[in-house]
C-alpha cells in the first residue's frame, strides 16, 4: 500500500523534451514524492515492444539511473521506448505498481493502468485510456513575464495587433516546400495588413532554409523575423508567446498549436495538404477495424494524425478565426483526478 505521504512515484525520462517536461508536471500536480530516472537506450529497443514483453535488456545501464528496489507505486513514463521497462517494474514489484503511460505505447495496451493520450496518436478507446486535448505542458508564468519584459521594448515600434507566426517545417506527414512557406507568408501579410498589425516570424529546427528564405520574402508587412540558430540566447519565442496578440501556427506539429493555444489568445492554424493520403481501400470500415487492433495490440504505430489533432482544437473553440479568445480544457486537472482515483482502487 502506498505510504502515508502519498504514493512512490518513478519518472522514466527519456531523449525527447517534450515528454520529459509532460511527465514531471504531470508529477509535480500530483504533488506525490516523485524521483526522476533518466533511461538510455542500447540497441535492442528497435525490436517491436509486443515481442520484447517485460524487459529491461533495451537499456543502456552505464548509461541509465538504477532500476532497483524499493520499487515504486506508480510509473509515470511515456512513448515507445519506455514501455518495455515500466512493464518489467510493474513485474518485479509483484504487480503492485501502477503503469501510467502518456502519448502512446506501442504494445498491447492492457498491460498499462491508464494510458493518457493525445488525438494524434489514433489510439482506440478503452476504459483504460484518457484522450485528452492538449498535452500535459503549461507555459511557465514568471518565465513569460521575464521573456515579456525582454522583447516588449525591442517590439515597441511595430503597429498592433502583433500576429505571431509559429513555423514549423518537415516531418513524417508533412513537407514545407518554398512554395507552401510563400502561401504562408502572403496570409499572414494579409491577416496583419487587414488588422493595421504587424508580424512576429519565427521558425524551428524542422524549418528547411529554403522555405525559411521563401517565407521571409513573402512577408509584405511590418515585422520582426527571426530564423532559428541552435543554441540562441536571443531566441525569441517565449516572448512572442508572452506578447503576441494572436498566432498562426503551421499544422504540422501538435508542440506549436498546443502552447499557442496555451496563452488564451485566438490561433489561426495553417494547414496544407500531408505528403500521402492512403488508398481508399485502407479507409474501409473493415480495414479501419483491422487497423485499430494492430494498434491496440502495439504492431503499428500510425503516422500522427496532426488533422485529427486540429479537429480537436477545433472542437473546443481553441483555433479559427480570431472570433474569441477559448477557454481552456483542464486536462491537467481531470488527469490528476482519473490517476488519484485509479491509485485508490
Amino acid at each position: 500500500m502506498p505510504e502515508a505521504a502519498g504514493p512512490r512515484v518513478w519518472v522514466l525520462l527519456g531523449e525527447g523534451a517534450g515528454g520529459n517536461a509532460q511527465m514531471l508536471q504531470l508529477a509535480q500536480a500530483l504533488g506525490w514524492p516523485y524521483v526522476a530516472k533518466q533511461m538510455r537506450y542500447n540497441r535492442f529497443n528497435h525490436l517491436p515492444n509486443p515481442m520484447l514483453g517485460a524487459t529491461a535488456v533495451t537499456l543502456d545501464k552505464r548509461r541509465s539511473d538504477a532500476l532497483q528496489p524499493p520499487w515504486p507505486d506508480m510509473v509515470i513514463a511515456a512513448s515507445r521506448r519506455s514501455a518495455p521497462v515500466a512493464r518489467w517494474i510493474k513485474r518485479r514489484s509483484g504487480g503492485q505498481c501502477r503503469l501510467v503511460h502518456l502519448l502512446h505505447t506501442q504494445a498491447p495496451l492492457h498491460h498499462f493502468d491508464l494510458v493518457i493520450t493525445l488525438p494524434q496518436f489514433c489510439l482506440p478507446e478503452a476504459s483504460n485510456v484518457l484522450h485528452n486535448t492538449l498535452p500535459l505542458n503549461t507555459l511557465d508564468a514568471e518565465k513569460m513575464k521575464q521573456a515579456a519584459d525582454a522583447w516588449a521594448p525591442r517590439l515597441a515600434q511595430l503597429p498592433r495587433p502583433w500576429v505571431a507566426v509559429l513555423v514549423g517545417g518537415n516531418s513524417s506527414s508533412y513537407r514545407l516546400d518554398s512554395s507552401t512557406a510563400t502561401s504562408l507568408g502572403k496570409m499572414a501579410s494579409e491577416t496583419a495588413a487587414k488588422a493595421g498589425g504587424s508580424l512576429l516570424v519565427t521558425t524551428s529546427p524542422r524549418t528547411p532554409v529554403a522555405a525559411a528564405k521563401a517565407l521571409f520574402a513573402a512577408i509584405s508587412c511590418p515585422s520582426h523575423l527571426y530564423a532559428w540558430k541552435a543554441n540562441d540566447q536571443d531566441n525569441p519565442y517565449a516572448g512572442f508567446l508572452a506578447l503576441a496578440d494572436r498566432f498562426i501556427v503551421t499544422a504540422d506539429s501538435a508542440s506549436l498549436p498546443a502552447e499557442a493555444c496555451a496563452t488564451g489568445r485566438p490561433v489561426r492554424l495553417f494547414e496544407w495538404p500531408a505528403r500521402r493520403r492512403p488508398p481508399a481501400l485502407l479507409n474501409s470500415p473493415m480495414a479501419q477495424r483491422f487497423r485499430q487492433a494492430l494498434i491496440y495490440w502495439g504492431w503499428i504505430k500510425p503516422r500522427r494524425d496532426f488533422a485529427a489533432f486540429g479537429r480537436s482544437l477545433e472542437a473546443q473553440g481553441l483555433i479559427g478565426e480570431y472570433t474569441r479568445e477559448a477557454e481552456l480544457p483542464d486536462d491537467m486537472q481531470r488527469t490528476v483526478e482519473r490517476i488519484r482515483s485509479l491509485m485508490q482502487t
